[in-house]
């Protein structure tokens, strides 16, 4: 499961996600991609069933980038405890997901695999996304 192997703080506020994505909005390393349409938080298991998904359809072929990676702790107070006496425990991490953020990113493959692959992948999270393509993939078709 991706996490931080070290974290400098064991626990973060809740903050405030607002606006669009400024970073990681463009395809960087792959021709195909799906990117984000809403913001969310991701867990690191939603991100690693998205990649199994992905990565099974395309039987091994091709090359997959994952994205975004999992930083934020999410504390959790453990069943039948009363309010108060303090935060609870980290009990897993998340990415902070804004809309027309790049998740995944795919090279090596055809139109029709990427975008079927891609689609299996996104049903796995929690978000709307949508399939993108590298510009001068579409100019090379033509």
């Amino acid at each position: 499961m991706l996490q931080p192997k070290r974290t400098k703080y064991r626990k973060q506020q809740k903050g405030k996600m607002k606006g669009n994505a400024k970073r990681g909005s463009e395809l960087a390393f792959g021709s195909f991609g799906i990117k984000t349409l809403e913001e969310t938080w991701l867990t690191g298991r939603q991100i690693e069933a998205a990649r199994q998904a992905i990565t099974r359809f395309m039987k091994r072929e091709g090359q997959l980038w994952i994205r975004v990676f999992p930083d934020k702790p999410v504390t959790k107070k453990p069943a039948e405890v009363r309010m108060g006496k303090g935060k609870g425990a980290p009990e897993y991490f998340v990415a902070r997901i804004t809309p027309g953020r790049l998740l995944f990113e795919i090279e090596g493959v055809s139109h029709e695999i990427a975008k079927e692959a891609m689609r299996l992948g996104a049903q796995k999270l929690p978000v709307m996304t949508k399939f993108v393509v590298r510009k001068d993939y579409l100019e090379e078709l033509a």
